[in-house]
């Protein structure tokens, strides 16, 4: 009779990579942001300074996020490891990207400066 009955294994509980996932979040968070820049132009023109400080800020989140989370999944047997380095790619990229703006920003209102000086 014991031949016939089955035994139900209980699953084991795995934990979850959750700093992994919130870096995994902020990054995508972070590449929505430039896509925004690039889809609406007239929003970037007025809120750019939001959209450039998110996407920074969102990037300040993917990197540690990430470390932990590659951290974590190797204690975890390896599980969601890629997912923390590609947000941890992606953050530093949002950073620079961020960085590039504020100069492009900084450029351009260093050359209209420079551009109402030779016109009076």
């Amino acid at each position: 009779m014991a031949s016939r009955t089955q035994q139900t294994a209980v699953p084991a509980v795995r934990s979850r990579n959750t700093p992994a996932r919130v870096a995994a979040w902020a990054a995508a968070m972070g590449a929505g942001l430039i896509v925004a820049i690039v889809v609406t132009p007239m929003f970037w023109l007025m809120y750019g300074g939001l959209y450039t400080a998110f996407m920074f800020l969102c990037g300040l989140v993917a990197i540690p996020a990430g470390h932990l989370g590659r951290r974590r999944g190797k204690r975890l047997g390896g599980q969601d490891r890629g997912v923390a380095l590609l947000a941890i790619v992606t953050g530093w990229l949002l950073i620079l990207c961020a960085l590039v703006l504020v100069l492009a920003y900084v450029g351009l209102v260093a050359g209209l400066g420079v551009l109402a000086d030779t016109a009076s």
